[in-house]
């Protein structure tokens, strides 16, 4: 993977996380969160979109779209954990 590629992984990630954090509690976590919420988010995503058999697409915007399902995914589960 080249600079560029780098950055644009870094960039989804965190367009991800951002979005994620708007529609899970109505804020962002800060740059660095966002970025990990959104690549974690990226695996969940692809790994759910996987298993129902389920194809959105290709490009930037796909990447976004299931990396931030997948991070909303995380959020929740992870907000389960903690009132547990």
């Amino acid at each position: 993977m080249d600079l560029t590629g780098i950055i644009i992984f870094l960039a989804i990630g965190a367009i991800a996380g951002w979005l994620a954090g708007l529609l899970m509690k109505g804020g962002g976590f800060g740059l660095l969160i966002n970025i990990v919420v959104g690549i974690v988010g990226a695996v969940v995503g692809k790994y759910v979109f996987g298993a129902l058999d389920i194809a959105i697409g290709s490009g930037i915007v796909n990447s976004i779209v299931t990396a931030t399902i997948g991070a909303v995914i995380l959020l929740f589960i992870i907000g389960l954990i903690k009132k547990a």
